[in-house]
């Protein structure tokens, strides 16, 4: 079972911030233009595996080098089967 499992990569993904423009605004932007977003340098970002959140953390900056500790995991959704339905009613 290990062994698939090293098979199978996951992507990460990191969100900072977000916010919300006029679609004319993003027309308009290029090279240089800046985005604000809503959050600031010492607020928790969001971990997600495959577009799912599981965990919260920090972003380290050490030298050149990016990198987010993870200060909390998020619990996992509740995931329905046709068993688990049919052994609850």
């Amino acid at each position: 079972m290990k062994a698939d499992l090293d098979l199978v990569s996951i992507e990460l993904t990191v969100v900072l911030g977000s916010t919300q423009m006029p679609i004319y605004k993003l027309l308009r932007m290029g090279r240089g233009a800046i985005i604000e977003l809503n959050a600031s340098e010492t607020d928790e970002v969001q971990i997600l595996a495959n577009n799912h959140p599981f965990a919260k953390g920090h972003v380290v900056v050490s030298g050149t080098r990016i990198s987010v500790e993870i200060t909390e995991m998020l619990k996992r959704p509740t995931v329905f089967t046709l068993d688990t339905v049919a052994e609850a009613a």
